[in-house]
C-alpha cells in the first residue's frame, strides 16, 4: 500500500491527473519502468468483497481519507468516462487560469473521443437533470448551460390541457359499454334505445350515457379510431373491432 501511494502522489505531482482507463502506464525510477497505474487504480476503486482498499474496513476507510486528502476526486461518484470528457473541456479552456471554453462542436475528436458530441449531449435537458448537482456546478464553471426546450408540439400542448371532448365521450361510452358487459356478457346484444348510468370522476352526480346509440355510432366510424381505442375495445371482446 506504501509504495502505490507513493506512486500515487508522485503521479500527481507532475500535474497529471489519476488516470481514468485501466491501460495507462506510467514511467518511473532511473530505468524508466513502465508502471500500470491505471490498472492499480482499478483495483483501489474496487467495492464489495473484493475491495481494493483492503478486506478490513477500518483499514480501507483509512486508505480512502488519505487518497482524498491528496485527490478528492481519485473515486468521484459519478462514471469515469464523464470525468475525463469533463477534464479535456477543462484542459481546453484552462479555466483555472482565466481562459475561456472555445466553441466545440460535434466532430472535434480530442484521444479519440468526440468531445464535442458528448458536450452537445450534456446540455440537452434530459441529460442536464439527471446529472448530479456538482457535475452540473462543475460544467456551469466552464461556461457551459443547458439548452433551452424546445415549445411543446401542438399535440403536446392539447394533451397538456387534459383530453379532449371526443375523448371524454369515447372513454364515458366504454366505461358504459365496460358496466353492460360485466352484467350482462359479450352474447346479449345492446338495444339502440338503451342508455346506460356511470360515476364519473369530477362529476357529482351518475352520468347517463346512450350507449345503443354510442356502440352503433362508434362500429359505422371504427375506421376512424385510434388503434389504442381499438384494443380498448377487443380487449372486452368486441368482435367488429
Amino acid at each position: 500500500w506504501q509504495r502505490g501511494f507513493h506512486l500515487v502522489r508522485q503521479h500527481l505531482d507532475t500535474g497529471q491527473p489519476l488516470p481514468t482507463a485501466a491501460g495507462e502506464v506510467v514511467r518511473q525510477g532511473e530505468d524508466d519502468e513502465m508502471v500500470l497505474i491505471g490498472q492499480y487504480m482499478a483495483n483501489l476503486r474496487r467495492t464489495g468483497a473484493k475491495n481494493g482498499l483492503g478486506k478490513d474496513q477500518d483499514t480501507a476507510t483509512t486508505r480512502a481519507a488519505q487518497l482524498t486528502q491528496i485527490d478528492n476526486d481519485w473515486n468521484c461518484p459519478w462514471p469515469l468516462d464523464w470525468q475525463r470528457h469533463h477534464r479535456i473541456l477543462a484542459d481546453l479552456g484552462d479555466t483555472e487560469a482565466g481562459g475561456v471554453l472555445p466553441d466545440i462542436t460535434p466532430g472535434v475528436l480530442f484521444d479519440g473521443d468526440d468531445i464535442g458530441r458528448w458536450l452537445q449531449q450534456q446540455k440537452q435537458p434530459a441529460t442536464w437533470t439527471r446529472l448530479l448537482p456538482e457535475q452540473q456546478a462543475r460544467l456551469t464553471a466552464l461556461g457551459v448551460e443547458p439548452a433551452q426546450a424546445p415549445p411543446p408540439a401542438p399535440a403536446a400542448a392539447r394533451a397538456a390541457k387534459g383530453p379532449s371532448k371526443a375523448q371524454q365521450a369515447f372513454q364515458r361510452g366504454l366505461a358504459a359499454l365496460t358496466q353492460w358487459i360485466e352484467r350482462e356478457g359479450t352474447h346479449r346484444p345492446i338495444p339502440r334505445a338503451h342508455s346506460e348510468q356511470i360515476t364519473v370522476d369530477g362529476e357529482t352526480e351518475p352520468v347517463m350515457v346512450k350507449l345503443g346509440v354510442w356502440v352503433s355510432n362508434t362500429k359505422s366510424r371504427r375506421d376512424k379510431l385510434t388503434q389504442q381505442h381499438l384494443d380498448a375495445l377487443r380487449e372486452l371482446g368486441v368482435d367488429w373491432a
